[in-house]
């Protein structure tokens, strides 16, 4: 950055009119007492700019302000150049020329300091809480407040106040200032908002306070420990973990986990919370770490010699042959994230698994693109479906990650950074799927597995049940990435790519995925990089070839399956007649159960007509279609590579994508142009389509619903230190170069990159687009 700034960099281009009257009374005091450097000379140098056009007469009428007893002959100079538009840029370069550096300095607008800044704290939701930021430097300061890049609505004074405050209000939040000529910002200050209770009641609002105290932990080798201390109060607790009376180095989080603990674990730990300078010691908790032997000697199970007997005397040879009441699946792939990297491979990922599936009787919908609500409301009616000895699939591809031992689905609606509340959680998903009784419960997560640095968020969902029908397989180990095949316009996970050749074997699943896993670790291109990991609490030899043997099922779940069949039911194909004789047919193919092609063919025109075309057009505005992309000769120029094989030829082809954000029926417009031979006009006919709720639309999912896994995605607390912003974080799906020899396939690199980060101020509501160069210097959290 450069030390100093040019005099027409510090001069905004303001009409000198609007500057305020004490600056402008200053200017000319100096004007009228100057004769060398004064206003005459100032006028005399007006004058000969053409811009102006300052006329003799005018100079003279300034002249004969002395003659009053207030009179400034510069102020009547002033104020009529402003009239005329100059500018205090202009004026200041008038006044340099006539080297008068002291009313040049008197209009060099003055700077802005941040005198109190907005202070971090941690509180109770229910409570009124205060923001505040006041500035120096100028008698009239502007404020804006901005959570994260977001302006705060009604955010417009030194104080930004909540009555109450929610959970929801919890966040990073930042002031700018301004005074018409410069700007400033405050400092972040993190809010982090608590859900109240009852042992809270009566606690001053800044006094600090133990909200959440840790709790005494029975564990054996290997099991994961997590202490949680969650305190309140202004300025923001910090926090230092303490085991036997001794400080844990670098253990300066709300909660303290060990992945898999020892026996050098245990011991008496405790948490000291400071704030200012209060501070408070957490309860004295024991955390007992037991071994292998004494675990089975302490929670041995007892059983009679019969019952001993019975179980040594199973059966071996013996082989069961298991059956599922139904099997249904939901596959989402999201791509087209809005403020994240975007992908390639799920689109072909969950078509190619769809197809898949199907030949194995799964009841599949499939979808592309969905935000956090759509996401949501998807599961929910996946979990509609869900009866005892049901087997049920989830797959998932796009990005993800995991925090302690728990999976997160990203929507692409997703914030910059994003964190457990903005995500989907999988385990919970599972609880909701146990208390179905189902017979198998999938899921395959083709995502990455890194650690969320921006979500310190243990989320506990209600204890699962122990149930021997969870199979879990994920794409990546635990901590990496998953990695994306390209070639040429199509894209494959590497999961997608080994899995697709083995899933119709009639083998149980997780010998299944083992083979995927071995096939997998044959790959050189990503060996090192990237291993299926499987978890399995399955017992029997379920397979995903299983037949089906149905049973009665209640009311509710009938209604359900009819429901989501109408998820994949198309419109009928139609034959559309116009008043000139002239045919068309319209027909219907799915892509996915939320992406619609339709195709357009004239078959039949009176043999007087050429030139005949028909479109369609004016679709519902909630269904967004660019136009430039309908209409077209092939499939793939509309995007639609993968049907397109199987669609009729010589048609004009339009893809819609997105039908679960259709809130009515989808209709449109078939326009008819045509001319007839020895007439150079051009004739056109319409016809209005209606063709009701297609595919997923009939779902309803773009409405707001409970959410079902709301215990499991609270808002998350605040990194314990300041996220920095990058382009692309470490959590999203990758692309690994290949070697060079590959031509028919290959990998692409997409590696992160660390842009500072920077609000849109092309989009950010109530920014004037003058002032739109000013938010570039919008600082970075660091």
């Amino acid at each position: 950055m450069c030390a100093e700034m040019s005099d027409s960099q510090l001069f905004p281009s303001l009409n000198i009119n609007l500057l305020q009257e004490p600056i402008l009374q200053k200017v000319s005091g100096i004007l009228d007492q100057t004769s060398d450097r004064g206003w005459k000379k100032l006028a005399s140098v007006i004058a000969s700019d053409r811009r102006f056009k300052l006329s003799s007469q005018e100079i003279h009428q300034c002249s004969l302000k002395v003659l009053d007893s207030e009179g400034s002959p510069t102020r009547s100079l002033l104020r009529l150049m402003g009239d005329r538009g100059c500018t205090t840029k202009e004026l200041s370069e008038f006044l340099q020329s006539i080297g008068q550096s002291e009313a040049i300095t008197i209009l060099k607008p003055p700077g802005i300091k941040v005198t109190v800044q907005p202070g971090s704290m941690a509180v109770l939701s229910g409570h009124m809480v205060k923001l505040c930021c006041v500035a120096s430097g100028h008698p009239v300061v502007n404020y804006q407040w901005f959570k994260m890049n977001k302006e705060v609505l009604h955010g417009n004074s030194s104080e930004l106040v909540f009555n109450p405050v929610r959970v929801e209000d919890a966040g990073y939040y930042i002031c700018r200032v301004n005074n018409g000529y410069s700007f400033n910002f405050s400092d972040w200050a993190l809010l982090d908002v608590f859900e109240s209770n009852l042992n809270c009641y009566g606690i001053p609002d800044n006094k600090l306070h133990i909200h959440t105290q840790p709790k005494p932990q029975k564990l054996i080798t290997g099991d994961r420990l997590l202490l949680e201390c969650i305190a309140i109060g202004k300025p923001l607790p910090t926090y230092q973990w303490y085991r036997n009376g001794l400080a844990l180095q670098d253990e300066t989080n709300k909660p303290y986990t060990v992945l898999s603990v020892s026996v050098e674990h245990r011991g008496v730990y405790h948490c000291k919370v400071t704030s200012g300078k209060e501070s408070e010691d957490s309860i004295k908790v024991d955390v007992e770490v037991l071994g292998s032997g004494q675990y089975r000697k302490n929670f041995a199970v007892e059983c009679t010699e019969e019952e001993l007997t019975s179980v040594l005397e199973i059966d071996e040879k013996e082989e069961d042959t298991f059956f599922a009441t139904d099997k249904v699946a939901l596959l989402i792939g999201n791509m087209s994230y809005k403020n994240h990297t975007q992908l390639k491979a799920p689109m072909v990922d969950v078509y190619e698994l769809t197809n898949l599936l199907r030949q194995l009787d799964f009841k599949v919908v499939s979808l592309l693109d969905l935000t956090e609500l759509e996401m949501r409301n998807a599961v929910k009616e996946f979990l509609l479906l869900l009866d005892k000895g049901v087997y049920g699939l989830l797959y998932y591809a796009g990005h993800g990650y995991e925090n302690y031992g728990n999976s997160f689905m990203v929507p692409i609606d997703a914030p910059k950074p994003y964190g457990s509340s903005n995500c989907m959680c999988v385990q919970s998903i599972l609880k909701l799927m146990q208390e179905k009784e189902t017979g198998l419960n999938v899921f395959l997560l083709d995502m990455c597995r890194k650690r969320n640095q921006y979500d310190d968020t243990i989320v506990i969902p209600d204890s699962l049940k122990v149930t021997a029908n969870i199979v879990f397989g994920y794409a990546t180990c635990q901590g990496a990435e998953a990695f994306e095949i390209q070639r040429s316009d199509l894209a494959n996970g590497i999961f997608m790519k080994f899995l697709k050749k083995r899933l119709l074997e009639e083998k149980k699943i997780t010998v299944l995925l083992d083979q995927v896993a071995e096939d997998m670790g044959r790959c050189q291109l990503t060996k090192g990089m990237q291993a299926l990991e499987i978890r399995s609490s399955l017992s029997a030899k379920r397979a995903l070839t299983d037949r089906i043997q149905q049973s009665a099922c209640s009311l509710e779940s009938s209604k359900s399956n009819l429901q989501w069949a109408k998820a994949n039911e198309l419109p009928e194909s139609m034959c559309i007649e116009f008043e000139c004789g002239v045919k068309i047919q319209l027909g219907f193919a799915a892509e996915f159960s939320n992406v619609l092609i339709i195709y357009t063919r004239i078959v039949e025109k009176p043999s007087d007509i050429i030139n005949c075309n028909a479109n369609i057009t004016n679709f519902p505005l909630d269904l967004y279609v660019d136009p430039k992309e309908a209409n077209k000769q092939t499939p793939e120029e509309t995007g639609s590579f993968l049907v397109s094989k199987d669609l009729p030829k010589h048609c004009l082809y339009t893809r819609l994508s997105s039908l679960q954000t259709l809130k009515e029926n989808l209709t449109f417009t078939v326009c008819l142009s045509y001319m007839y031979h020895g007439i150079e006009d051009i004739l056109d006919e319409h016809k209005e389509i209606d063709v009701g709720r297609p595919l997923i639309s009939k779902l309803d999912i773009h409405s707001g619903i409970q959410n079902p896994c709301s215990k499991s995605c609270l808002f998350p607390d605040s990194p314990c230190h300041v996220p920095e912003y990058f382009g692309a974080t470490s959590h999203q799906r990758r692309y690994v170069q290949p070697p060079s020899y590959s031509q028919s396939m290959y990998f692409r690199v997409c590696p992160d990159s660390r842009l500072g980060y920077l609000p849109e101020c092309s989009t950010s509501p109530n920014i004037p687009e003058e002032n739109a160069d000013e938010y570039s210097d919008f600082p970075s959290i660091m």
